[in-house]
């Protein structure tokens, strides 16, 4: 993930010249994507995993095409097949994200239509390409520049509110599902977890704007942070005033 988020383009979407910009394709994308291909590859198979990253597309390369009658299109509908069993279980116990089997591809694809995959039998191999959208001039993708738009007035007067532009992103990326500092370090593009985002995690607990999944353990490894009411009652007076 550290790797893709270096080598992909960042885009403002309206933010000042000195904040940090959004990823012109978002970390979920790839943690779906990296998270099927560790789960489903065919072990059997003497090859790695391989990432490819080009100006036009980023092609992620798994050994092994679908198993048994499995296609791409059932694959697409929802439909799996578990290649490897006890990897899966160790898996969803949160070793890694997962949020469900046959769900990730889906889940990839609401977040970037510009996904192909192929299923190569005589190669062995199935691979996925993500399109990368050509730069516009103002240094945006086409088409998301609306969202990241809104996204952008969202945080901004949230940042207002909080006084702090990482607590508002951390607050943000609650907004549709928990998440743990692992997890929120990634969609924010940063390589580990910083002194400063469990900074700001501490203070959106102690101000009763997130709280945590596994209260009586704070220290689990398995622990994630969601937002309270009051934490929606901030994002939502939020949205009535920026109109995102």
């Amino acid at each position: 993930m550290a790797f893709i988020q270096r080598n992909l383009h960042k885009v403002q979407a309206g933010r000042g010249v000195n904040a940090p910009g959004v990823p012109e394709i978002p970390p979920l994308v790839f943690e779906e994507l990296l998270v099927n291909a560790l789960v489903h590859r065919d072990y059997f198979v003497s090859a790695p995993i391989r990432l490819f990253i080009f100006d036009d597309r980023l092609e992620l390369v798994s050994p092994g095409h679908l198993p048994n009658n499995l296609t791409v299109a059932k694959v697409l509908a929802g439909n799996s097949n578990i290649r490897n069993p006890i990897l899966v279980s160790h898996i969803a116990k949160g070793l890694l994200p997962y949020r469900g089997l046959g769900s990730g591809v889906k889940r990839a694809l609401e977040a970037w239509p510009g996904i192909d995959f192929a299923d190569d039998h005589d190669g062995c191999l199935f691979t996925a390409t993500i399109r990368r959208a050509p730069m516009a001039v103002s240094g945006e993708a086409p088409g998301r520049a609306g969202a990241l738009e809104r996204q952008s007035r969202l945080e901004s007067r949230l940042e207002s509110r909080l006084e702090s532009a990482l607590a508002a992103r951390v607050v943000v990326l609650l907004v549709d599902e928990e998440a743990g500092k692992a997890k929120l370090a990634s969609r924010l593009g940063h390589a580990t977890v910083s002194g400063e985002l469990h900074k700001q995690v501490r203070m959106l607990l102690e101000t009763g704007i997130v709280e945590r999944t596994l209260p009586d353990k704070p220290n689990s490894r398995l622990q994630k942070y969601r937002l309270t009411a009051a934490g929606r009652s901030l994002v939502e007076a939020a949205v009535e005033e920026t109109g995102a």
